[in-house]
C-alpha cells in the first residue's frame, strides 16, 4: 500500500460514516472481549505486544487503516472480512451454507436448532447430568460451595484450575506466562476432558473465564448439570480480597469498574447455565440449601 493510499483511507475514516461505524463496533468487539476474558488494557498488552495507547486508540474506533483496506477486498469480492482473515482453514461447502443458514434465523430458533443438534449429534447425557459444574466470577463460592455440596451428597469434588496445575506442573500465573492464552485454553479443555472421563458423578468448580471459551463451555454444558453462582459486585471484590488476590485487577486504579465489566460481559454466557444461585449474603449453609434445592428442582 502507498503513503498516498494510506493517506486516502485516513481521510475517508474521518469523513465516511460505513467505514466510521465499522471501526467502532471493531473497536467494541475488541473490548467486549477483552472484558470477557477479565484482561485489563496492561495486561492484553504485555500479551500481545501491542501498546496500550493503541489498544484505547482501537477501542475507541480508531483502528488502524489497514482494517479498512482488508474490508474494502473483502467487498469487491462479495464475501466477508472473516472469511478473507480467517487463521483456520478454508470450511466445507456445506458447513459454509449452514453457517449463513442459521446467521438468518431468530434468537430463539438458534436456540431450539442449538438444543436439537445436541440432541441429535451429542453425546449420550444419561450419566454425564449427574456431574454438576459450577461457573461464575472468582468470589462467588465455587471452591467452598463446591466442596461443601460435594461432602453432602458424598461425591468427589474436583477444581478444574488445580487439574491444570497438576497437568501441567506449573502455577496458573506460570502457565498463562508460559503457553498465553491459547496454551492456557487448550490445557483447560483436556483437563476437563480427562475430569469428565474419569468421574461419572462428581461436582466441579471451574475458572471464572471458562465461559468465554466455546469448545470448553459447550462441553461442560453437555456433560454437566451447570450452576451459576452470582454475588454482588461489593461481594465480589471483598471476597477476592480477602483471599490475597487481586487478578485481574491487580493493576488497575479502578477495578470496581473492571469488576462490573467483567460481570456485565459475561451476563449473557454465564445466563447459558441449568440453574443460578445468589450467594451475596455470604451464608455457607443458606447458599448450600439454595444450592441443594436448585439441582434436586430438576430431579
Amino acid at each position: 500500500m502507498t503513503q498516498a493510499d494510506e493517506k486516502s483511507i485516513d481521510h475517508r475514516r474521518g469523513t465516511d460514516p460505513a467505514e466510521e461505524e465499522y471501526l467502532a463496533r471493531i473497536g467494541e468487539r475488541l473490548r467486549l472481549t477483552r472484558a470477557r476474558r477479565g484482561m485489563s488494557r496492561k495486561v492484553l498488552s504485555l500479551a500481545s505486544g501491542v501498546s496500550e495507547r493503541y489498544l484505547a486508540e482501537m477501542e475507541r474506533g480508531s483502528g488502524n487503516a489497514s482494517l479498512l483496506v482488508v474490508r474494502r477486498l473483502a467487498a469487491a469480492m462479495g464475501i466477508r472480512v472473516s472469511e478473507l482473515a480467517a487463521e483456520e482453514a478454508d470450511r466445507s461447502v456445506d458447513l459454509h451454507h449452514a453457517i449463513h443458514q442459521l446467521e438468518r434465523l431468530a434468537s430463539a430458533e438458534i436456540s431450539e436448532t442449538r438444543a436439537w443438534l445436541s440432541s441429535r449429534f451429542g453425546k449420550p447425557q444419561a450419566s454425564g447430568r449427574r456431574r454438576i459444574a459450577l461457573i461464575g466470577l472468582r468470589g462467588a463460592g465455587k471452591t467452598t460451595l463446591g466442596r461443601a455440596l460435594a461432602t453432602s451428597i458424598d461425591v468427589p469434588f474436583v477444581e478444574l484450575d488445580r487439574e491444570i496445575e497438576n497437568a501441567s506442573g506449573m502455577e496458573m500465573s506460570e502457565v498463562f506466562a508460559a503457553h498465553g492464552q491459547t496454551g492456557f485454553r487448550r490445557l483447560e479443555f483436556q483437563c476437563l476432558e480427562q475430569v469428565l472421563a474419569t468421574y461419572d458423578r462428581c461436582v466441579i468448580a471451574t475458572g471464572g473465564s471458562l465461559v468465554t471459551e466455546p469448545r470448553t463451555f459447550d462441553l461442560l454444558l453437555a456433560e454437566c448439570f451447570v450452576v451459576w453462582l452470582r454475588a454482588s459486585p461489593d461481594q465480589h471484590m471483598a471476597r477476592v480480597a480477602a483471599q490475597g488476590d487481586l487478578r485481574p485487577m491487580a493493576s488497575s486504579r479502578q477495578a470496581m469498574d473492571d469488576l462490573q465489566a467483567i460481570l456485565v460481559a459475561r451476563a449473557a454466557l454465564y445466563g447459558k447455565a441449568d440453574a443460578s444461585v445468589d450467594t451475596s449474603d455470604g451464608d455457607v449453609a443458606t447458599a448450600l440449601e439454595r444450592l441443594r434445592a436448585s439441582i434436586d428442582a430438576e430431579g
